[in-house]
């Protein structure tokens, strides 16, 4: 059964296409409901983030253009719109693919850790929508394998990186001194939590976080000392932050140029930094074309990251060799489906052919025949019945010449030249 993994991420897309793919939370189990009703889908998990979405499947068939086209037409877009963007892996590299990006060998920052917490989530949900069986479980259990691995084996996770320490790092390039800035937190995710560690790190003293719930922000109020609001009490504190850092699940944006531009009115035009690293965006793209409001997105954060990859380098060289050891052994299982199959089929029909037979040979003791002639009858038929084909197989090698595969059949067969 063919695997595939197929979609977009921050390499061969924008932001602006990345937004429009994006798999909201409260769609995603209706989006498991159409995307199996697909023919060709046997199983299916979707990864969805800020810098990806991938949906990873076995199929029934060798294409994965039906799921394409799905994909186009959830999202109400057009298949040449994505045409340069998207990519397909079948099989192999597929299972590559999931080990990297795991790994965070396929991430915005190399070696970010969060991708495999992200992964681990989807991997939850798609078995909440009851699209995952035998193949996709033992490929993602043998994905957090391998990335345990690589983490526990090599430094690619030393001197945590990620899009949040970017985000700070930023920060901390236009406020020098960050111990005297005033942060608002929009969010309560992993991200933000990340942020806001980065932040203490560097004895921000003033951080507010905005939520859609209280409860969930007034879960990081107690790790940073800060405090809590609503989402709608935004325009009443955007005032008094000197930089916003946002990321959100919201389909639209939180933050828009007039509430900005009231904002740095009341701050008499001090600067404002805005670090949007949601996707879709939380902060409207028009913002930045105020003066004294600077605009970052996720990708204006390349940058900075890219200053940080070279530390990563050697370990990287060493992660990939741990990946490619752990995807031949996922292909050698996949291959030893194939065996359990045949093996399966040849049982079945022995199993047919020996009732078959049985029943012959009662039939026979019913209408009086003598049960010795009977037994040595059921022997020889079932003999000549069982050994028939491996016959044909071997007399068809034999003319060929080929005495590789004659030492394969006779050893399947249990045969042993040397007796």
């Amino acid at each position: 059964m063919p695997l595939f993994a197929l979609g977009i991420n921050h390499q061969t897309a924008s932001v602006s296409l990345r937004e429009k793919v994006a798999f909201s939370p409260e769609f995603l189990l209706d989006a498991y409901q159409q995307l199996l009703a697909q023919s060709s889908v046997q199983e299916a998990v979707i990864v969805s983030t800020c810098n990806r979405t991938e949906i990873y499947c076995s199929l029934n068939q060798e294409s994965c253009q039906e799921v394409i086209q799905w994909f186009c037409v959830f999202h109400d877009i057009v298949e040449s719109e994505l045409s340069q963007s998207l990519y397909c892996y079948s099989d192999e590299q597929a299972v590559q693919h999931l080990f990297r990006v795991a790994c965070g060998l396929d991430s915005l920052v190399l070696g970010e850790p969060q991708i495999l917490g992200q992964i681990k989530q989807a991997f939850a949900t798609a078995g909440q929508a009851k699209s995952i069986n035998k193949i996709l479980n033992k490929w993602f259990q043998q994905t957090f394998t391998v990335a345990k691995r690589v983490r526990t084996e090599t430094q690619i996770g030393a001197n945590a990186i990620s899009v949040a320490f970017a985000a700070v790092c930023l920060a901390k390039q236009i406020f020098s001194d960050l111990s005297q800035s005033r942060v608002l937190l929009i969010g309560a995710g992993e991200t933000i939590e990340l942020v806001g560690k980065y932040l203490v790190e560097h004895e921000v003293p003033n951080i507010t976080i905005a939520n859609r719930t209280l409860a969930r922000a007034m879960d990081l109020v107690e790790q940073f000392n800060a405090q809590a609001i609503t989402l709608g009490e935004i325009p009443n504190h955007l005032p008094d932050a000197d930089i916003i850092i946002s990321s959100t699940a919201s389909p639209l944006p939180i933050i828009g140029k007039g509430m900005v531009e009231r904002a740095l009115k009341t701050r008499r035009h001090q600067p404002m930094l805005f670090i949007d690293i949601a996707v879709p965006r939380d902060i409207e793209a028009e913002v930045c074309e105020l003066n004294d409001a600077y605009l970052y997105s996720v990708d204006d954060l390349h940058g900075i990251i890219e200053e940080n990859k070279q530390a990563r380098q050697e370990a990287a060289i060493e992660a990939e060799k741990i990946v490619e050891g752990c995807i031949n052994d996922f292909m050698h299982w996949m291959e030893s489906l194939k065996a359990v199959e045949t093996i399966r089929l040849y049982r079945s029909n022995s199993e047919i052919l020996r009732d078959q037979l049985l029943e012959r040979a009662s039939l026979s003791l019913s209408n009086g025949s003598e049960p010795e002639k009977v037994i040595k009858e059921l022997a020889f038929k079932l003999t000549n019945k069982l050994i028939h084909h491996p016959s044909q197989a071997l007399t068809q090698v034999s003319r060929s010449g080929d005495d590789n595969e004659l030492q394969i059949l006779r050893s399947a067969l249990g045969l042993n030249l040397d007796e």
